[in-house]
C-alpha cells in the first residue's frame, strides 16, 4: 500500500483591501476571514500613507480612495474591532509613516489586553523604493533610513515575532525594472538597511542574525511565469550569499529568503478584464511552483483592479482561486519540481550574473542612496519602462485583447451597472467629521506634552517608536505625527528621471514629429505641455512615459514630479505659458481634482488651456468630466503613446485655432 505524500502547510492566504472608512474596512476584513483567508493585508489611504489628516489641502478627494483612513488610535480601534491582534498576522503596506501605523497597531493590541511580544506581522518600511516608484515619502533619505533602523531596533526585542521591514520590489517591476534590475534594487536597499542598523548600533551585535532573519521582502510576480520562478530562485540565492559573505550570518535559518508576493497589477488589462483571471493564476504559480523558493504569503489582485476597486465578490473569487491551488491540487506534496533542470539551472545563473554586474555598479556609484540621489536607478527605471511600452505599441510584446486577438463579445462581467465598487463621495466628509470630533474630546495638554517628547526625541537622534506609541495613546492624529517629523528632518523631492530617458521612444514617433512640427509652425513656437500629477497619487509611470513620448515627439514638456496641489499646477501653467495641461491621476480621485484644476484655470483667464486626464477612470466619470471641460480622457486601454501624442497635437491645434 502506497503511502500518503505529506503535505506542506499553504502560505498565508491574504487579500490586498481597505477602503472608505475604518468601520466598513473592518466588516470586509472580518468577512474575508469567515470565507478562509488566514491573514491580513492593510492597505491605507494616500493621506495616511503620506502622514496628513484627512482635511489637510492635500488630501482632497483622495480620503479612502486607495485604502482606509486612519487618522487616530480610535480609528485603528474601529479597523480591528473583533479581530484579536496576538492571534492574527497582519501585513500593513506602510512607509513613511511606518513607525506611527505600527505604534497604533501596539497600542490598540495592548489595549486588547494582547503581548507585544507575541504580535505577528510585517510593516513594509521599505522608503527607498518610493523614491523611485511608488511615491510615498515624505523625508529625506537618510533620516527615512534612520526610521527604518528604528523600527528594527523596536520589534527585534519588542516584537521578535515580526518583520519589521519588508525590501519591496514589487512596485519596482511595476515602475518597468528588468528582472536583473529588481533583483539588484531590492538587494542594494537591503543592504543600505543593513548597513544602517549596523552603523547606528540599534541591535547588539550578538543579535545581528537574528535581525537580518527578520527581514523579510515583498516582490512581483508577472506573467512570464517560467522565468519569474527563476527570479525567485536566484533571491534565494543571493540573500544566502549577501548575508553569509558581507555580513558573516552563520546561521542559515537567518539566510532564508523570506518573501510574499502580490502578483502583477499592472500586467491586468481593462480591454476583455475577464482575461485576467488566467493572468492572475499563472502568475501565482510563479511564487508557489519551487518549494525551495515558494512565497510564505500570497496576496491576489482582482479581475477587475484595470476598471476600478474590486468589490467584495471580487476578492472572494481571487481568495478561492488561492485555496483551490492550496487545498484541492496535489503541489504541496511534493519536494521541489525543478532541482537539477539545466533549463532552470541556466536561467537563474544568468539572472544572477545580471543582477550581480548592476549591484557593483550601484556599488561604485556609492550604495543605493547615492544611486537614487544621482538619478541613476530612477533613469534606468523610466528607460526600461519606455522600451516595455514600446514594444507593445510595435507589437513585439503581445497582449491579448490590447494589441492582438481584439475582437470580443460584449462581457457580460464588465458591461454590469456595478462592476466595481464605488467609494461615495460622502466618505471623506464623513471622515473629517469623526476627525474633528476626535479632536474635540480629546485631552489636548496630553496630546502636546506627547508630541513635545517625540519631537526632542528625533531631534536627538534617538529611537523614536516608544515616543510615538505614547502619543498614539494621547490621541494624537497622523497628520501631527507627520508635521512633527517634517519639522525635525524636513522633505524631500526625489529625481523623476525623464530627462535622462528622452529619445527612447522615438523611433515609433517619426510620424507624430512631423505633425508636431506642423502644428508648433503654426503656432510660431514649439508645443509646449504641463504634465501634473495632482494630490497624493505617487504612480507616476503614466506621467513619466507621457512626458518623455511627449518631449521624443518634438514638444516642449513641463513636468515636475508627483504631489503638487491644484493651485500649484494652475500656477505653473501660467507661469510657463503652456498650450495644454495633462493630469495623471491613479488614485480614483480624478473629479475632485480635475475639476479643481479647470476651475482654477479659468480664475486666472486660462479658461482656453485645454485639459486632458489620464487614470483609471470608469466611463461615468469620463462623461462628466467631459461635460465639465475636459478634453479627453485616457485608461489604461490607451497604451499606443503615439496616438495619444497625435491627439494631443491635434487638441493643441484646434484650441488655438478657435
Amino acid at each position: 500500500m502506497t503511502e500518503k505524500p505529506q503535505r506542506d502547510r499553504p502560505w498565508l492566504i491574504r487579500t490586498y483591501s481597505g477602503h472608505s472608512s475604518a468601520a466598513a474596512s473592518n466588516e470586509l476584513y472580518r468577512t474575508n476571514l469567515s470565507r478562509g483567508q488566514t491573514g491580513l493585508s492593510v492597505a491605507f489611504d494616500l493621506p495616511t500613507q503620506t502622514g496628513y489628516d484627512s482635511d489637510h489641502a492635500l488630501a482632497k478627494g483622495e480620503v479612502g480612495k486607495v485604502g482606509v483612513p486612519i487618522g487616530h488610535i480610535g480609528d485603528m480601534r474601529t479597523l480591528f474591532d473583533q479581530i484579536p491582534l496576538e492571534q492574527m498576522n497582519t501585513s500593513m503596506t506602510i512607509n513613511a509613516t511606518a513607525p506611527w501605523l505600527l505604534a497604533l497597531y501596539v497600542a490598540v493590541a495592548e489595549e486588547q489586553g494582547a503581548d507585544r511580544q507575541k504580535l505577528m506581522g510585517t510593516v513594509q518600511n521599505d522608503i527607498i523604493k518610493e523614491y523611485l516608484s511608488r511615491g510615498t515619502y515624505i523625508f529625506p533619505p537618510a533620516p527615512s533610513l534612520k526610521l527604518i533602523s528604528d523600527v528594527i531596533g523596536f520589534t527585534v526585542t519588542e516584537m521578535p515575532k515580526w518583520n519589521p521591514t519588508n525590501i519591496c520590489s514589487y512596485h519596482l517591476q511595476e515602475a518597468g525594472a528588468t528582472p536583473q534590475q529588481e533583483l539588484a534594487f531590492a538587494l542594494a536597499t537591503a543592504t543600505a538597511v543593513l548597513d544602517t542598523v549596523k552603523e547606528r548600533g540599534e541591535t547588539p551585535p550578538d543579535m545581528f542574525g537574528a535581525v537580518a532573519g527578520r527581514i523579510s521582502f515583498f516582490v512581483n510576480a508577472g506573467i512570464r511565469f517560467i522565468e519569474e520562478m527563476c527570479k525567485m530562485r536566484a533571491f534565494v540565492d543571493l540573500w544566502d550569499e549577501l548575508l553569509e559573505e558581507r555580513y558573516g550570518v552563520e546561521d542559515p535559518k537567518n539566510r532564508r529568503f523570506r518573501y510574499g508576493v502580490q502578483v502583477n497589477s499592472l500586467g491586468l488589462t481593462e480591454p476583455q478584464p475577464e482575461n485576467n483571471v488566467y493572468r492572475i493564476l499563472l502568475e501565482m504559480l510563479a511564487v508557489v511552483l519551487s518549494k525551495k523558493a515558494r512565497a510564505r504569503a500570497v496576496q491576489l489582485p482582482a479581475w477587475n483592479e484595470a476598471l476600478g476597486l474590486p468589490r467584495p465578490w471580487d476578492q472572494q473569487w481571487s481568495l478561492r482561486l488561492q485555496q483551490i491551488v492550496a487545498h484541492e491540487t496535489d503541489l504541496l506534496e511534493y519536494g521541489d519540481l525543478f532541482d537539477g533542470s539545466p533549463v532552470v539551472d541556466a536561467k537563474v545563473e544568468e539572472l544572477k550574473a545580471g543582477a550581480r554586474e548592476e549591484l557593483k555598479l550601484i556599488g561604485k556609484l556609492g550604495g543605493s542612496i547615492a544611486a537614487v540621489e544621482s538619478g541613476y536607478m530612477k533613469e534606468a527605471l523610466v528607460e526600461s519602462n519606455a522600451r516595455r511600452v514600446q514594444s507593445i505599441m510595435s507589437g513585439d510584446l503581445k497582449i491579448v485583447g490590447v494589441n492582438c486577438f481584439t475582437e470580443s463579445s460584449p462581457s457580460p462581467l464588465a458591461d454590469s451597472a456595478d462592476a466595481i465598487l464605488k467609494v461615495d463621495d460622502a466618505a471623506e466628509t464623513e471622515q473629517i467629521e469623526r476627525l474633528n470630533a476626535w479632536r474635540a474630546q480629546r485631552d489636548e495638554a496630553a496630546v502636546k506634552a506627547a508630541l513635545s517628547d517625540l519631537a526632542v526625541a528625533a531631534a536627538e537622534d534617538r529611537n523614536i517608536m516608544e515616543a510615538s506609541i505614547a502619543a498614539a495613546k494621547a490621541g494624537a492624529t497622523t497628520g501631527e505625527w507627520g508635521d512633527v517629523l517634517r519639522r525635525v528632518y524636513g522633505e524631500y523631492r526625489a529625481p523623476t528621471g525623464v530627462g535622462g530617458a528622452a529619445g527612447v521612444a522615438a523611433d515609433g514617433l517619426a510620424e507624430v514629429r512631423k505633425q508636431v512640427e506642423a502644428v508648433s509652425a503654426r503656432l510660431g513656437r514649439r508645443i509646449k505641455i504641463l504634465v501634473g500629477k495632482p494630490g497624493l497619487d505617487g504612480h507616476s509611470n503614466g506621467a513619466e512615459q507621457i512626458a518623455v513620448a511627449a518631449r521624443d515627439a518634438g514638444m516642449e514638456v513641463v513636468y515636475e514630479g508627483i504631489r503638487l496641489t491644484p493651485k500649484q499646477i494652475v500656477t505653473a501653467a501660467l507661469e510657463e505659458a503652456v498650450h495644454l495641461v495633462g493630469l495623471s491621476i491613479l488614485s480614483g480621485s480624478h473629479a475632485a481634482l480635475a475639476r479643481e484644476v479647470l476651475e482654477g484655470l479659468r480664475a486666472e483667464g486660462l479658461g482656453d488651456i485645454p485639459v486632458v486626464v489620464g487614470g483609471i477612470i470608469p466611463a461615468e466619470d469620463a462623461a462628466r468630466l467631459k461635460a465639465a471641460g475636459v478634453a479627453a480622457i485616457y485608461t489604461p486601454k490607451d497604451f499606443d503613446l503615439a496616438a495619444i501624442m497625435a491627439d494631443i497635437a491635434g487638441i493643441v491645434d484646434r484650441s488655438e485655432a478657435a
